[in-house]
């Protein structure tokens, strides 16, 4: 059983996981939960860990994986365990492996090169290899492209130096939208988007790092990551 904070914290990093890709940072977790300090949120995960419901990776800054859900929440009831029945099959032969491995990844996208999470670096139009990436990234009818990660200014957010994002082309981005943003037709860099007035603010997810606000006509939005993928 669940209390309702620790309920509401496992809804928000399940639907933020499902729109970026990535799980929300400690202060984002903070502020939708509406806490006044961090060591409530810290508290929140461990009970989550410890009854089973997430994993937070080892060795990752704020890396956190669901590891099931509750029936409130789409999961599968207590005590549920998935019948299997031996016999011949009406709708033709049993899938091989490869071949169930090939419809869970079947999708292959170009990588456009590095992009930089941290100082921006020359924008990367070249395509330097391909990466196959599960089906259920890819939404909608919009072209997707990858790109490696260079830096360590988006940390915070789960993405670290040498992670693959993918994402999906667009010229839009709502505020809090992690980006690739095109600084003056030259230089790229994943970012949190936020409108201030005329301007535009490129957030990090490092306090290392600076916020960098441009003008609105200076940035172009190249699209925005819907997923993440980490080789260990």
């Amino acid at each position: 059983m669940l209390t309702k904070k620790q309920l509401d914290l496992l809804e928000f990093i399940q639907k933020r996981l499902q729109r970026d890709g990535v799980p929300p940072s400690f202060d984002e977790m903070k502020e939708a939960l509406d806490l006044r300090s961090k060591s409530g949120i810290h508290r929140l995960i461990t009970a989550l860990e410890e009854r089973g419901f997430i994993r937070r990776l080892a060795h990752r800054a704020r890396a956190i994986e669901i590891v099931k859900l509750p029936e409130s929440l789409g999961g599968a009831p207590a005590g549920f365990t998935p019948q299997v029945i031996e016999g011949d099959r009406p709708n033709g032969p049993r899938p091989s492996d490869a071949q169930t491995l090939e419809a869970v990844y079947a999708m292959e996208l170009p990588v456009m090169g590095r992009i930089a999470a941290g100082v921006p670096i020359e924008a990367i139009s070249e395509v330097s290899h391909r990466v196959a990436v599960p089906a259920g990234m890819i939404s909608g009818a919009s072209d997707h492209y990858a790109l490696e990660v260079h830096g360590d200014s988006m940390i915070d957010a789960g993405i670290n130096d040498g992670d693959v994002v993918v994402i999906r082309e667009t010229k839009v981005a709502a505020d809090g939208d992690i980006v690739v943003a095109l600084i003056e037709g030259a230089e790229a860099t994943l970012k949190r988007f936020y409108r201030k007035g005329n301007a535009i603010a490129l957030e990090a997810a490092n306090p290392a790092y600076e916020t960098r606000v441009f003008p609105s006509d200076k940035i172009d939005v190249q699209g925005r990551l819907v997923g993440l993928i980490r080789t260990y």
